[in-house]
């Protein structure tokens, strides 16, 4: 075989590439072994193993590890019992779901009432083809205080809210008898770091994640059985402001909060014995609080640390808080505190400055060499009271120095104590110290520090973290042409900067969850992570700030900003869009049936404002390039797909009237848009911008008989571009989707790459390493380097390269939509996206007039495969050595789980 392949590769790299695909068909073929299924990836609420499950009836799924040709899940059963010996030997306790013939991969656990502070133990048996029983590893998940099982009560320093410095907690007690476990329960409004016996628990950072905090609180559950000694222990919490008391200025309002106090938790600290007893350390009156060396936290702005005044060992039971003071008691900042179930936020990715520059003798400048958000650390030596300033910015001014004029447009401060992502760190004069933030992160490539005295700094000095949820990742992309490669990389560099618990806009000027961003990226985040937990509780958020009469703000959580005029339907449609994406790609429908009253008020608003089906209520195509397309157009559009989800979901879940009602209001909708818009004899909507012809082909606005001619005019207005973009953020949705689903799939991957401006891989030719948020690279306002509103172009590289759609009437991709497009300038792509039945992969290469693709189906699943137009199927088998009938022309092909190998060629 490596012979083979290195003559092939002799021959020339399109050559190699098509025989690659044979060699690696061939090694399938002959390597895959006929293993026994065998149920893995078990989750409890789409997490592994988690602690704190509020969920009344948490959900159970797995997947199947079965390479078989045809693999299935004839029946399966779950078991649920507290006993991890006996749930092993398939014996519950809790719950039997017991024998069930259906092909399903998640359940919502059944039986008796789980009870709190209980540790429970499931398996999942599956029977095959065959009819074989094959049975999981045991798996776990643990309650959390379920209600009002709280023993700690809430508590603060008494300070106010524009007292500046952080407070530290702590107190001291001991454990007199062998411990079997222990768990942490801690609520906080704002943000919080525990310690136990002088070490941090948990690699979180920035937890609780941000709610709307007078009507939803989060705490987090730990581990912290190996963090607690017999004898004298001590747990300390050091508290941050966060979102919850705002002391930045910025135009967002976020400083008249309606919940905005001075930072409070209540922790409930409880060990169970081994001679079965419990006993809980509960936050109360007998705490300890002092301020120390973190003077100012600031999530919009900065940290300011003064080294001088830490408090060494604060944490630690052997310290002396004869001088500390007593704290007070404080109201429940909610009634409704709940557990904190996704992925938390992580230092995910350590990265050293890839040069530093000496400016002069007190100022240097770091270049970590791309665009992220987070933090970084600082590792100096100098006299007492040296003063570093660390500023991070995404550009260099004209001299070669930090330039934050981009970023800083919306900061309002009311004096220079403040200064805009600049961290403030005073020396201890101890030696080589190091300084991180806690409670802030920022949106940077570039940190200049500047010191009031001289000092030694090198490239190593200091380091960057790049931080975000830890959305494990699930979507890969490779193709020939590496801007492609590139851009799809920064797409996600851009998704993942703006992913902390909620999805925002950028990670430095306002680091809000805008509603509009939020739903435009949507396809981009699930096809390349795993980002159901962090949805989920974002859908929350828009519960919680959603008025009675349906509306919504621009930005969720908002402290007030956002219930303007424009705070419409292309923006706020996230109360449906997300939803139903979620449902689409994972097949679970709890998200869409928690919001499904939420859409209702919400499209019942928009119909009561908008009696003929039409509507101006939105904000529009966000920074266009040139064109302005219809406001009433793009947002009546948008009207008719919330009205179509309500419809779809209606349906779902039997409400028959409801369904009548919101299947002709969307009828309705969508026949006042093309009566009015519509020229079907020219096939053009509006006036024609590429906006206005490529929404209303996304959304299935467009009448069956007049698609060709609708899309032939917007590939001829991309063509007479120049191959370049004309829309701002609904036309980027849209555009690349209009054009490959309508037969101008290699315009649309012209568009796509397209290096000149405007465009995204224009960005990435000239050095972008995330999405900007301008197409215009000397545009002077809308200007961040790292924004996510343009970013569906990474979904559409698995819908169009890869050919990947979930398929509605069996969602989760239990059915796969399976359309590759072969498209021209590329010679090979290899997509792939792990599913909740598991990998998908798609992989073709192009030799002259052949293709060879080959396609992987995950066990228990099936795909549609439609050949691309223009090609036609030479043969086709798969793996097992079967081989496909060959059908004519327009034939889809119904494909059972497996790994199959198409050659096709261009029609003459």
């Amino acid at each position: 075989m490596l012979l083979f392949a290195f003559y092939c590769l002799t021959l020339g790299r399109e050559i190699f590439f098509i025989m690659k695909h044979r060699l690696i068909f061939f090694y399938l073929l002959t390597s895959t072994a006929l293993v026994a299924q065998n149920p893995v990836g078990l989750h409890c609420e789409h997490l592994a193993n988690p602690l704190g499950v509020d969920a009344e009836a948490p959900r159970l799924s797995w997947r199947l590890d079965d390479a078989r040709y045809g693999a299935v899940q004839k029946a399966y059963r779950v078991v649920v019992g507290t006993d991890s010996l006996a749930v092993a030997q398939g014996r519950g306790g809790v719950w039997d779901s017991q024998k069930q013939v259906f092909d399903r991969m998640l359940v919502a656990c059944g039986g008796e009432n789980l009870q709190p502070f209980s540790k429970y133990y499931w398996r999942v048996s599956t029977w095959d083809n065959e009819d074989v029983e094959h049975s999981s590893a045991v798996a776990s998940f643990e309650t959390g205080v379920r209600g009002n099982h709280w023993q700690g009560a809430w508590i603060s320093d008494g300070h106010g809210i524009d007292f500046k410095p952080a407070p530290y907690f702590r107190k001291a007690f001991p454990v007199e008898k062998e411990i079997k476990s222990a768990r942490a329960y801690i609520a906080v409004a704002g943000l919080y770091e525990l310690y136990l016996n002088g070490e941090k628990v948990g690699d979180h950072r920035l937890d609780p994640m941000y709610t709307r905090f007078d009507r939803r609180t989060l705490y987090v559950t730990y581990d912290v059985t190996a963090h607690l000694r017999q004898g004298r222990n001590a747990v300390g919490v050091l508290l941050g402001n966060g979102w919850y008391n705002h002391q930045s200025m910025g135009v967002w309002d976020f400083d008249r909060a309606p919940w905005r106090n001075r930072p409070a938790f209540c922790l409930d600290l409880r060990i169970t014995y081994a001679d079965g007893s419990v006993a809980t350390i509960a936050s109360e009156r007998d705490w300890k609080t002092a301020t120390g060396a973190l003077v100012f936290n600031s999530i919009y702005t900065a940290e300011h640390y003064d080294a001088r005044l830490e408090a060494q060992g604060w944490n630690t039971a052997e310290f002396d808080d004869s001088k500390w003071r007593g704290v007070r008691y404080r109201a429940a900042p909610s009634d409704n505190i709940v557990s904190q179930q996704l992925h938390p936020i992580r230092h995910v990715e350590e990265i050293a400055a890839q040069s530093v520059k000496k400016i002069n003798d007190t100022t240097c400048l770091f270049d970590l060499g791309r665009n992220i958000a987070g933090v970084t650390k600082i590792r100096v030596k100098g006299d007492a009271g040296t003063t570093l300033r660390v500023k991070h910015t995404e550009r260099l001014d004209a001299h070669g120095r930090a330039d934050m004029s981009n970023i800083d447009v919306y900061h309002r401060p009311k004096d220079d104590t403040d200064p805009f992502q600049t961290d403030i760190y005073t020396l201890a004069g101890t030696g080589t110290e190091e300084f991180m933030p806690k409670f802030n992160y920022k949106g940077f490539r570039y940190v200049e520090v500047t010191t009031d005295k001289p000092v030694q700094l090198t490239k190593e000095s200091l380091t960057g973290y790049f931080m975000h949820s830890d959305v494990p990742p699930v979507g890969e992309l490779d193709t020939s042409n590496p801007l492609i490669n590139k851009l799809w990389r920064a797409t996600n560099a851009s998704y993942l900067s703006n992913l902390y618990g909620i999805p925002t806009d950028c990670p430095q000027r306002e680091k809000n969850g805008w509603t509009g961003d939020g739903h435009l990226g949507i396809e981009t985040g699930l096809f390349n992570f795993e980002a159901i937990t962090v949805y989920e509780k974002w859908l929350a958020d828009h519960r919680d700030e959603q008025q009675p009469n349906g509306v919504l703000p621009d930005i969720i959580p908002t402290g007030g900003w956002g219930y303007g005029t424009d705070n419409g339907v292309d923006w706020t449609s996230t109360i449906a869009i997300i939803p139903w994406n979620i449902y689409l790609f994972y097949g679970d429908s709890k998200l869409l049936s928690d919001c499904y009253e939420n859409i209702k008020r919400y499209v019942d608003y928009i119909t009561r404002n908008s009696p003929d089906g039409l509507t101006s209520w939105a904000r529009g195509d966000w920074v266009p390039v040139k064109s302005r397309s219809s406001l009433e157009l793009t947002s009546s559009i948008y009207y008719y797909t919330d009205a179509l989800i309500l419809t779809k979901a209606a349906q779902l879940f039997g409400r028959q009237q409801d369904y009548a009602q919101y299947a002709a209001l969307a009828e309705k909708i969508k026949t006042a848009v093309n009566d009015k818009y519509l020229n079907r004899e020219a096939g053009i909507y509006a006036n024609g911008t590429q906006t206005e012809l490529s929404v209303p082909l996304l959304w299935g606005v467009v009448p069956e008989d007049c698609k060709a001619k609708v899309a032939r005019n917007l590939a001829q207005a991309v063509e007479k571009d120049g191959f370049h973009i004309d829309v701002g953020v609904l036309g980027a949705k849209a555009v690349l989707n209009a054009l490959s689903e309508n037969g101008y799939a290699d315009i649309a991957c012209k568009l796509a790459a397209q290096d000149t401006y405007p465009g995204w891989g224009w960005w990435i030719a000239n050095g972008a390493t995330t999405l900007l948020e301008n197409w215009d690279l000397k545009a002077t306002r809308d200007i961040s380097d790292n924004h996510m509103m343009f970013g569906e172009i990474g979904g559409w590289f698995f819908k169009a390269l890869g050919g990947i759609k979930p398929d509605e009437f069996h969602p989760g991709f239990k059915n796969i939509k399976l359309a590759p497009h072969f498209a021209a300038g590329l010679t090979h792509a290899t997509v792939s996206y792990r599913s909740p039945y598991g990998e998908i992969r798609s992989q073709w290469a192009r030799k002259k007039t052949a293709v060879a693709y080959t396609v992987a189906i995950p066990a228990n699943a099936t795909a549609d495969f439609t050949p691309p137009a223009g090609y036609t199927l030479k043969s086709a088998k798969a793996s097992s050595g079967e081989k496909i009938a060959l059908q004519g022309a327009n034939a889809v092909y119904h494909l059972p789980a497996g790994k199959y190998l198409f050659e096709l060629k261009i029609k003459n």
